[in-house]
């Protein structure tokens, strides 16, 4: 038997033990008449695992503004039928496709039971949704307008600039074919599917993970097979049927999926290499990948996370292969993964790992740790310890089945929280048409050495109802700041979650584009230094569970209000250092262009940003020329001309609310303008009547023709 091999045994009867263990427990805690099923509280023994919730937890909230920011959607349509593809989906992406510098939305979704007719597929009113930004809080549903028709069973919603035309395109993932759709930069998007070759293949396919491996300058993209799913089962599994988990729900009733590696051929087309890399693993039931530096060599290396079979960490050895080295870093993690987090969470400036687990197996905190050699041997590049159950995130979590997660600073406090996603996979044994229902959970970081307390009960009403939760994805929706969640259900409502209170602390959001490397500057290393501790954070690698984050990182600086260094290294190997970073800004920086903090470099930077949007305003893309301006905005908040000009963009996006704010303060009697200011005045009183409820539709047609011959006498008078 090789080392291997023992290693699994050992690990295997480990976990059998420990299941067996709890159950004995649960039989006599509940009585020889009652059986335990798992979901139902072990009062007598988790309720000995919380930990008392100190005084100076954060006051922040989740709230639930679903209804009110108009995301109209429903995952699965119909009744359920116990197949497990209906059983796993569906995620979530965040991205801001038409780079206004507001976060859109992506969703996934299955259109019913897998045995609706083709017919029933195509008018099914559960399909995957793209919903675009109002920048008011509210969004608007722009599927058909964009061209997105994916009706199947589809999994993993994810954005990527795929061919660094500067546009996020958008990668659906299903079990049958996966879905590429290219951003064509109007608002549409075209299916590249079969000529990209990213949807020619056939399976069960569930996690995406973009990453560039071979430092071309272009993303490559990982996607895991789950299992080798058919309707007719086994014999030797016929008999492994109950009604709360039958066999056909059963992962372990399957063989595993091959996992594909897309090699980005820089044509728009890929070529699938996974077995030539060796990171096909195709004995292992994949649910989630991330690429992520694990030794720090400014190579991406490969992380994936298997259900009900071991993990598998692939070292990139920098010529197109991997090296295999789970064991030697002790991450194999033989239960059953579906949700990844990556981050520094004990700011000792390595990356960690948080992995959800099925029932009874305890989610797993891998602190990354010095290696250390083994007697007689060499030490491992990189090596984890698990360290949940000190840190206060593993037994609390044994009456749970975790799915999305991520390290988040939800308080901005300068330390990583943690989101879990909670949901059954067992059918409820009142009503088998239906999945079990889970409360969430939501982890406060206290510190280094306390570790973390779940705020769950004290965090919003959210987190006080049970529902089938599955995807989970985070971003600054609202753009104030602090971190918003959105969560995915299982045959139900998704549930879009906003963080009222987090940004009390200061803030700073990093926006990187990359011009040597990948646009999205997937896979740089920022490091922030503010208040005597440093944060470091890997752009792009949080994996969730068929989900997707913004690629925008948000760093909290805690009471600081000035960051002291800024520091970027690009996938290219590029670095670049800013100083004196003023907080509660999002900070765009560009590989190889200079962001000063103050004095003439910001004057320098205010104006080059000006000319820029001018030429979009000029080019008839006001999105774009918006963003622009509220960049410009950022160094010189008071700046008439940015205010007057972003009113502007603004009143040409049809929003007239926030057109008139913006362009009220420029009102003010900001004299660095050379414009003729009646005229400007004149138009914000054209705005400021645009709103008023009082007027009618005629009144409305009036002002929107005289607010456009005002700007032609405007621009005639500067032309002058």
């Amino acid at each position: 038997m090789t080392r291997r091999n023992r290693q699994l045994w050992t690990t295997a009867a480990i976990a059998i033990a420990f299941v067996a263990l709890a159950g004995i427990a649960a039989w006599q805690l509940l009585g020889r008449s009652e059986t335990y099923r798992p979901g139902e509280q072990m009062d007598a023994i988790t309720a000995e695992l919380v930990r008392a919730l100190p005084a100076d937890y954060p006051r922040v909230t989740f709230t639930d503004v679903t209804e009110e920011a108009g995301i109209t959607y429903r995952h699965f349509n119909g009744a359920r039928t116990s197949q497990l593809p209906e059983d796993m989906g569906s995620g979530a992406a965040w991205g801001d496709f038409d780079d206004d510098g507001w976060v859109d939305l992506a969703i996934a979704n299955e259109v019913g039971p897998l045995s609706m007719p083709a017919a029933q597929q195509r008018t099914s009113p559960a399909r995957t949704m793209l919903f675009k930004n109002n920048r008011d809080g509210t969004f608007t549903d722009v599927t058909d307008r964009a061209g997105i028709d994916v009706r199947g069973w589809a999994m993993a919603a994810s954005w990527a600039d795929y061919d660094n035309d500067g546009r996020l395109d958008l990668l659906i993932t299903a079990y049958g074919h996966n879905v590429l759709y290219h951003n064509e930069g109007d608002g549409r998007f075209t299916d590249r599917s079969a000529v990209s070759g990213v949807g020619v293949p056939e399976g069960f396919w569930t996690g995406a993970a973009w990453g560039d491996y071979d430092r071309d300058g272009f993303l490559d993209l990982y996607v895991t097979g789950y299992v080798k799913y058919t309707t007719q089962l086994p014999r030797d599994v016929s008999g492994m049927v109950d009604v709360e988990n039958p066999a056909s729900i059963n992962p372990a009733s399957f063989a595993g999926e091959r996992k594909l590696l897309f090699h980005n051929n820089r044509n728009g087309t890929f070529t699938e290499r996974a077995v030539q890399a060796g990171v096909d693993n195709p004995t292992g039931r994949g649910l989630v990948a991330t690429w992520m530096d694990v030794d720090g060599d400014g190579w991406t290396d490969l992380y994936v996370g298997n259900d009900i079979s071991e993990n598998f960490l692939f070292l990139n050895k920098r010529n197109g292969t991997f090296e295999d080295i789970t064991h030697a870093a002790h991450v194999a993690d033989y239960r059953s993964s579906m949700g990844i987090a990556v981050g520094d969470w004990n700011g000792d400036g390595r990356q960690d790992l948080f992995l959800t687990h099925w029932i009874a197996q305890g989610s797993a905190l891998y602190d990354n740790v010095p290696p250390t050699a083994p007697p007689g041997g060499k030490a491992p590049p990189v090596m984890y310890m698990d360290e949940s159950d000190r840190y206060g995130v593993g037994q609390v979590s044994l009456d749970f089945i975790g799915w999305g997660t991520s390290f988040i600073d939800y308080d901005l406090d300068g330390r990583l929280d943690l989101f879990v996603v909670n949901g059954s996979t067992l059918q409820r044994r009142d009503d088998p048409s239906r999945l079990g229902e889970m409360r969430s959970q939501l982890f406060w970081n206290r510190g280094f050495t306390e570790g973390f307390f779940e705020v769950s009960p004290v965090s919003g009403a959210f987190f006080a109802s049970a529902y089938v939760g599955r995807g989970a994805a985070f971003a600054d929706f609202d753009n104030d700041g602090d971190v918003d969640a959105f969560v995915t259900t299982n045959g139900g409502r998704p549930y879009l979650l906003r963080n009222d209170g987090g940004n009390r602390n200061h803030w700073l959001q990093i926006d990187a584009r990359g011009t040597k490397g990948n646009r999205q500057a997937i896979g740089a290393t920022v490091r922030v230094v503010a208040g005597g501790a440093s944060q470091i954070r890997m752009l792009g690698v949080q994996a969730s569970y068929l989900s997707q984050n913004s690629v925008i990182e948000s760093f909290g600086l805690g009471a600081t209000a000035t960051a002291d260094t800024v520091e970027i290294t690009w996938p290219s190997g590029a670095r670049q250092v800013h100083t004196a970073v003023t907080a509660n800004q999002r900070l765009r920086i560009v590989e190889g262009e200079a962001i000063a903090a103050s004095g003439r470099e910001s004057v320098e930077q205010f104006w080059t940003l000006m000319r820029d949007a001018t030429s979009k305003r000029t080019g008839g893309n006001p999105a774009a020329a918006l963003a622009g301006y509220e960049r410009a905005l950022a160094l010189d908040p008071r700046h008439a001309d940015a205010l007057y000009y972003a009113g502007s963009m603004h009143f040409e996006l049809g929003a007239w609310s926030s057109a008139a704010a913006v362009a009220g303060v420029s009102n003010e009697g900001d004299t660095k303008t050379g414009a003729p200011v009646g005229v400007r005045r004149q138009k914000c009183d054209v705005l400021q009547a645009l709103v008023d409820e009082r007027a009618g539709a005629d009144t409305r047609v009036a002002m929107r023709e005289r607010y456009r011959r005002l700007d032609g006498v405007l621009a005639a008078a500067r032309a002058r």
